[in-house]
């Protein structure tokens, strides 16, 4: 299931510096992570769904890109980001 337009606006809230500021890296990166989450929950009982598998790997592939230019542009964002969401094992 995809991320409902609530819990979308709450990452928004939390993540960005107001409530239409969606724009902002980590907001982005925040709500990737919810689809990519949502995602593997769903491979655990589609495990032939090679389309949706590619899509996945997509988003894994931009959420990676963003994180490499919070990364470049202020390190401390990114290490916030990074505890924050728990994506580091």
């Amino acid at each position: 299931m995809s991320v409902t337009k609530e819990r979308k606006q709450e990452l928004i809230k939390e993540f960005g510096n107001g409530d239409n500021d969606s724009g902002k890296a980590e907001v982005q990166v925040a709500i990737l992570t919810e689809r990519i989450n949502d995602l593997r929950d769903h491979f655990s009982s589609h495990k032939k769904d090679h389309a949706s598998r590619r899509g996945l790997m997509q988003m894994v592939g931009k959420r990676r890109r963003l994180l490499d230019y919070m990364k470049r542009k202020d390190i401390e964002r990114y290490r916030t980001i990074i505890k924050e969401l728990n994506i580091r094992k």
